[in-house]
């Protein structure tokens, strides 16, 4: 395709494994015409257990199966891989695509609209002790305050299927609740698998806090950006196709879960 043709390009989207559908799904809802090209590394999941070394290793081996698929743009749908690889990846492709992660565009928003404000994050143990958004909310608001909690069993809860029943209202009231969270005026969803539990935690608060989805900001991102370059798609028949490095039935099944819609996976080693 030449350079005229760019905007007809897919979208490359990638994570760990299947939180980041729920971004693929955001995209998909804002950006009908888009064809994605989600990449699931589940050999390797949860990257969250990983060193930086590693996930910066397992993100260059995508961007090259991305890049090679001819991919307009990669976002990357991960907040580890955001927080490890998102400076290495754009030295990396430099001017063959353009690189988005989910922890930029939701900082950028937090700092336009919440100048002052007492903000919550819930995320995974490693986003949360990594500090990586309060560093950058400092640097972007410095009049911002964050107060961060680890929720750990939320993620796992939700791959199993415990959502909007009585056992994930229990947890994440019980999380919610936590000290720390104590008057905030909005609150961050800093990991991919929370949009499946995004109502549940609105209910939560009564329906009258704001709750802030990675997932939704990441898409509206895109599509400026996307506008932007003149790079969105014409209306077409669009196909997106589904890679992981591991097959599992298991991902199957939940891929739907995530993604709103059934999935057909591919299988794709990293490594030929």
């Amino acid at each position: 395709m030449g350079m005229e043709d760019r905007h007809r390009r897919p979208i490359g989207i990638f994570d760990s494994g299947i939180g980041g559908l729920t971004v693929a799904h955001a995209i998909k809802k804002l950006l009908p015409n888009e064809d994605l090209i989600y990449f699931g590394d589940t050999a390797h999941l949860p990257y969250g257990d990983k060193s930086e070394a590693a996930i910066q290793v397992y993100s260059i081996k995508i961007a090259d199966i991305l890049l090679k698929k001819g991919c307009k743009v990669i976002v990357i749908a991960c907040n580890s891989a955001s927080s490890a690889s998102y400076e290495l990846l754009k030295e990396y492709v430099r001017t063959d695509t353009h690189v988005i992660n989910v922890i930029d565009p939701m900082v950028e928003r937090v700092a336009r609209e919440f100048k002052g404000g007492n903000i919550g994050l819930i995320g995974t143990k490693r986003t949360v002790h990594s500090s990586v958004y309060a560093r950058k909310i400092r640097e972007l608001a410095p009049d911002i305050t964050l107060h961060s909690l680890a929720t750990p069993l939320l993620a796992p809860m939700i791959e199993e299927g415990f959502f909007n029943n009585q056992i994930s209202h229990e947890i994440i009231a019980q999380y919610l609740s936590d000290p720390t969270l104590k008057d905030i005026e909005a609150l961050i969803l800093a990991c991919t698998h929370y949009p499946l539990i995004k109502n549940e935690i609105s209910q939560y608060y009564g329906g009258n806090m704001p709750i802030l989805d990675s997932s939704e900001v990441v898409a509206i991102a895109l599509q400026n950006y996307l506008r932007g370059e003149h790079l969105l798609n014409t209306p077409h028949i669009t196909e997106d196709r589904f890679l992981v490095s591991d097959f599992t039935e298991s991902f199957q099944s939940s891929a739907r879960m995530f993604f709103h819609e059934s999935v057909k996976l591919e299988m794709h080693s990293l490594w030929n």
